[in-house]
């Protein structure tokens, strides 16, 4: 039998009195952002989340839009341990790319949907402050790891709310490019998973949400956990039941709850109102971590 309307609506009402004035994170990427179907619902569920009461902010990432114009530019980005190696050439066009194009875009489409979004870069109003990253990868375990210099890759040293929360008190969104400024102002590119959890705690947020273009977190027989505690994931990474990709969101996922914030869901941004879905029903879509 297929819910009517009135039934999606009512199995909704204690979740949308539950986030009433909550602030969620939420870290845009992946499928979602380059699909159009999925690019519009994505701006229609943010703009509902804050015409119902909450308080979105979102971190974008950026990295299929970076690449296309890196190759445009015939620079070959590299990786390593899934992150850029940044020289200065290369953040020029990160910098380019997300504080402008991506940012701008999401701005724009949430504005489309009666939203109000403003974009900003880390660098805005002293929201980042960062450091360069230092990289630690072993080949061996036989020999000692190798510091490798990212260039101009960052973390996050200091996250100065205000700029968010005086934008959010005035009914705005809004949308942070992973841009950080170190203390000689120079500019950092940030992991966006990372910004966004550092983001949640010093907002001191009800949830984080990521966005993947996975369900979540899968079991040893790949089938979804819905519900699962810090300490399983924890014991789920030592036993390599979780690996590749998703430990950097695990990781991020473990910081934020250690630091006050309550909830994180990781959810698979390629499904059509995915936030929606995971936020407003009883069953949701993916995977919820506690504490």
């Amino acid at each position: 039998m297929i819910p009517n309307v009135a039934d999606i609506l009512i199995e909704a009402l204690p979740y949308i009195r539950r986030f009433y004035g909550m602030t969620i994170v939420i870290k845009y990427g992946g499928h979602a952002m380059v699909d159009e179907q999925l690019k519009e619902d994505f701006a229609r569920d943010i703009t509902l989340m804050k015409f119902v009461g909450l308080n979105p902010v979102v971190v974008h990432g950026g990295g299929p839009q970076i690449n296309l114009v890196l190759d445009r530019m015939g620079i070959r980005p590299r990786f390593v341990r899934g992150m850029r190696l940044t020289d200065q050439p290369t953040m020029d066009v990160v910098e380019m790319v997300l504080g402008g194009k991506v940012n701008k875009a999401i701005v724009a489409q949430i504005n489309q949907q009666g939203g109000k979004a403003v974009g900003l870069s880390g660098k805005d109003g002293g929201l980042i402050t960062a450091k360069k990253l230092q990289i630690l990868h072993q080949e061996n375990k036989s020999e000692p790891p190798e510091i490798i210099d990212p260039g101009l890759v960052g973390e996050v040293t200091h996250i100065n709310p205000d700029i968010i929360n005086t934008l959010t008190e005035q009914g705005f969104i809004p949308i942070v490019a992973p841009v950080g400024a170190g203390e000689s102002g120079e500019t950092y590119n940030i992991n966006a998973d990372l910004v966004a959890a550092k983001l949640a705690i010093a907002l001191s947020a009800g949830r984080l949400v990521l966005l993947t273009d996975v369900d979540g977190v899968l079991d040893s027989a790949g089938s979804l956990i819905s519900s699962m505690d810090a300490k399983t994931i924890r014991k789920m990474v030592e036993d390599k039941t979780i690996s590749g990709g998703m430990i950097p969101k695990i990781e991020c996922a473990l910081d934020a709850l250690e630091n006050g914030v309550k909830k994180v869901q990781i959810i698979n941004g390629a499904k059509r109102h995915a936030l929606l879905l995971e936020l407003f029903t009883d069953s949701g879509i993916g995977t919820e971590v506690t504490k």
